[in-house]
């Protein structure tokens, strides 16, 4: 199959050196001047060395691919949106790689609901170097699916099992949207004490003050769910944080949230998480004082490690 992998930081690094090892036609999109040839892998799924092809522009593109799959930064997505533009023709679909709300539906305005297939990425992967990728945990498979059920489901299960041989765990979900803001959920609590106490997802949860920093910022994400009807695998907050503090975060306790590296350069995805969560209150005039204030710290932060 062909795909292009449209931002090749570490969780792009795994998917073109895997696909590109498995025998598929794989170009990664690089940022204009970047250039790598090989990608190592190592990590809790073994390690190599693949040779990659990596290009940084369209136009060296010499193939029409099947899949685009969009793994950058959430406030890289409408730019990339955009640039893939030339590309996204005929039956070639974009599959949605990303942290966070709003990716998936910005996706959906530009190329239409039959174009665009959503995931749920739970493994953590860490760039070490460009070309140099470690993956650190695996909380659960790839899921990927169609939110809208518009698309073949013997094409999404295929290509599922096309990942799942080529080395990356996944799974066809038809409740794809549900496993999205589990993710949403997880990654609103954890990523940002995270990255603001520089610590790891298990540090975090031994400590009682940030313990209930936790709860709280996921009481208040509950309350945007239940003012915008949106399904979940959960009734209450209370169902969520049982799942949450027994099953999600014991297998990943040693892990760093990518937003602590983030937080270093000045730029973090706190937009499509704490900030989203933010955005859909206001509109529906609540009041969301815990995630205010996280959001607040994190732009703090950015601003102290900006150039």
């Amino acid at each position: 199959m062909k795909f292009l992998i449209v931002g090749v930081g570490a969780l792009g690094s795994v998917y073109l050196a895997f696909l590109t090892k498995a025998g598929h036609e794989v170009a990664g999109l690089l940022k204009k001047g970047r250039t790598i040839k090989k990608v190592k892998v190592e990590g809790i799924w073994g390690e190599f060395e693949q040779e990659v092809e990596a290009l940084d522009s369209l136009e060296k593109l010499s193939f029409q691919p099947e899949v685009v799959l969009l793994t950058v930064k959430s406030y890289d997505t409408e730019r990339a949106l955009r640039d893939i533009k030339p590309i996204m023709r005929g039956k070639t679909y974009l599959m949605i790689a990303q942290n966070g709300y709003g990716n998936y539906e910005r996706a959906v305005e530009r190329y239409g609901r039959e174009r665009v297939i959503l995931s749920r990425v739970i493994f953590g992967a860490k760039l070490l170097e460009w070309g140099r990728v470690r993956i650190t945990v695996c909380g659960d498979d790839v899921v990927i699916g169609d939110p809208e059920d518009v698309i073949k489901e013997n094409f999404l299960r295929g290509l599922a099992k096309l990942f799942t041989d080529a080395g990356i765990p996944t799974r066809y979900e038809k409740e794809v949207y549900k496993y999205l803001w589990d993710k949403i959920l997880y990654n609103c609590a954890l990523n940002p004490l995270g990255a603001l106490f520089e610590k790891t997802y298990g540090e975090l949860y031994k400590n009682p003050h940030v313990k209930s920093l936790m709860d709280r910022i996921i009481e208040e994400a509950f309350e945007v769910i239940k003012a915008y009807g949106i399904p979940t695998f959960w009734s209450s907050s209370e169902d969520y944080r049982r799942h949450f503090y027994n099953n999600l975060i014991p297998p990943t306790a040693e892990h760093y949230p990518s937003m602590l590296e983030d937080v270093k350069k000045g730029r973090t995805e706190i937009d499509a998480l704490n900030g989203a969560l933010l955005e859909l209150a206001r509109k529906k005039e609540l009041k969301l004082p815990v995630n205010s204030l996280i959001v607040e710290l994190i732009k703090a932060k950015e601003l102290f490690n900006q150039p």
